[in-house]
Formats: structure tokens, C-alpha cells, sequence
């Protein structure tokens, strides 16, 4: 079963049990998925379905630090609900050791030694962590402590 399938399923389990905050995640979801398959001409991969609800997960972290700056606590809350739905279609994110090593790793092979070799760094960070979910700005943070020490 393709992630898109097995999102639809559960978008209809979501109409019958009546969980109408899980039902309009998956909406939400299943149209960003829908537009993305309309801008490339044909269906996702799983990969870019996956790159997909990464997005999706991103930008709702971005909304939820904005609305905590503004005060808007519940709203922040309902952001961080829709995080734990799209997380489940996800794979597996890496630990923050598996990042730390993969930084550790990625600074020994290029030869970093500043901040100006942040960019490769990551790079090579990223694709070492390819096949886990692992969050940019959690590897960001990390390279930047780990370079600047």
C-alpha cells in the first residue's frame, strides 16, 4: 500500500470515527499532496510524498514558534496536534545522537575547521541521514555548535 493510499484510508476511518481534527489534517495533507502532483504532472513517489509532509511538518513548526512569540497558545497547540498526525506517515526520525554522529562524521570528511564549511557540512550531514527523518535546523544547530567550539 502506497502512503498516499494508506492516507486516504485513513481519512475515511477519520469521517466514520468522526475525529474531525485528524479528518481536516488529512485533508490538508491530501490536498498539499494533490497540488504537488499537479505541479510535477503525474503521481509522487513515495520519497516525494515524504518530502511532502516534511514540508508540511516544517511549516507547522514555524507557525507554532510564531504563535507562542504572539501569545496564541491554543492555536500553537492545534499546530503541534496536526504535527503528531503527519508524523505518523513518516519514517522513523533520527535521535540526536544519530544526527551528532552524522555531524561528527560529515566535519572528519570534509576537512571542515570554520563556520565558512557549514554549507558542505551539512551536505554531507544530510546525505549521510538520508534514509531517517532528520530535521534541518536541528542538524543547523548542531553543526554550528560543533564548528564554533
Amino acid at each position: 500500500m502506497s502512503l498516499k493510499e494508506r492516507i486516504i484510508g485513513d481519512m475515511t476511518a477519520a469521517m466514520k470515527a468522526k475525529d474531525a481534527a485528524r479528518l481536516s489534517t488529512l485533508r490538508m495533507v491530501k490536498a498539499s499532496v494533490m497540488n504537488r502532483e499537479i505541479e510535477k504532472g503525474g503521481e509522487l513517489t513515495d520519497e516525494e510524498m515524504t518530502k511532502a509532509l516534511q514540508s508540511l511538518v516544517k511549516q507547522r513548526r514555524d507557525s507554532i514558534e510564531q504563535y507562542e512569540k504572539a501569545g496564541r497558545q491554543e492555536l500553537a497547540d492545534k499546530e503541534r496536534a496536526e504535527i503528531e498526525v503527519i508524523e505518523n506517515y513518516l519514517p522513523q526520525g533520527a535521535s540526536r545522537e544519530e544526527i551528532e554522529q552524522a555531524v561528527t562524521e560529515a566535519i572528519k570528511e570534509t576537512n571542515a575547521s570554520s563556520m565558512r564549511d557549514m554549507g558542505a557540512v551539512m551536505k554531507t550531514a544530510q546525505a549521510r541521514l538520508a534514509g531517517l527523518s532528520a530535521d534541518g535546523r536541528t542538524i543547523s544547530d548542531i553543526v554550528k555548535a560543533k564548528l564554533s567550539s
